[in-house]
């Protein structure tokens, strides 16, 4: 299903000029970055995109978050939420090459704009991109066990996005829903807005999910349209502001 979605797409190679050499090349190279955090949140400035590499990501993220609600074969690593969330933010940040797509199965690669400012695991974190506890960024960081390869969707929540709003008119691609049902196992739960779909040309605004295992099963990625999710047959999964289980629309701190 997924070759038949990404028909419109073709094969190309991501390579970053010389004016704007990624932070995987320059950190090979021995460059120095700047050891602050002007927003005081965790997140290094060295992380942070700029506002064309910005876009660069919401487009990346949520086209590989809604491409995985079309494959058959799941990557063995997506089993909740936040997996799904952890796999498209990694793989949105990588190098976009023909190597690349042999690795995460994907048929083509999308014609879209390169990130330029680094490339995962080459960075001074290497491949440690969640920030696991809180306080502003130090440069002890580095070494200390505040980032790690993996994040759960509270640690997502509190420590590598802020909150903009709890109005779904808000939200921007690639932007992230938080839910907080007390009476789970696991209480919080997140949802990946794609705003309009990669694939369907049919319009409308869409957000994409993996439910996490349930009734015995595994569980599995589904997407919904704005629409249906705000009609949703529950009312503790409607994003809306009289909803207390609804925390609200996150942004990721890098961006």
């Amino acid at each position: 299903m997924l070759s038949l979605a990404l028909a419109g797409c073709q094969r190309r190679d991501v390579k970053a000029g010389a004016s704007s050499r990624p932070l995987a090349d320059a950190a090979q190279a021995g460059s120095v970055f700047a050891e602050t955090d002007r927003e005081g949140d965790g997140t290094p400035d060295f992380l942070r995109l700029n506002a064309e590499d910005a876009g660069s990501f919401r487009q990346w993220f949520t086209f590989l978050a809604e491409a995985q609600y079309y494959r058959r074969d799941l990557p063995p690593e997506i089993e909740d939420c936040a997996a799904l969330i952890r796999y498209a933010y990694r793989e949105t940040l990588s190098r976009h090459d023909d190597a690349w797509a042999a690795h995460v199965k994907l048929p083509l690669i999308p014609p879209l704009p390169a990130i330029y400012a680094y490339h995962w695991p080459f960075t001074p974190l290497r491949a440690a991109l969640f920030r696991t506890r809180a306080g502003p960024f130090q440069p002890a960081d580095l070494r200390g066990g505040a980032f790690a390869e993996f994040a759960d969707a509270k640690t997502i929540e509190r420590f590598n996005t802020h909150r903009i709003a709890r109005r779904l008119s808000a939200a921007q691609p690639g932007d992230l829903l938080f839910f907080r049902q007390s009476d789970v196992a696991e209480p919080f739960h997140s949802m990946i807005w794609l705003g309009p779909s990669h694939f369907d040309a049919a319009g409308g605004e869409y957000v994409v999910y993996h439910t996490g295992p349930f009734a015995g099963t595994k569980g599995e990625i589904r997407r919904l349209s704005a629409e249906q999710l705000l009609r949703h047959p529950d009312a503790r999964w409607r994003p809306v502001e009289g909803n207390s289980n609804f925390l609200g629309i996150y942004r990721w701190n890098i961006l």
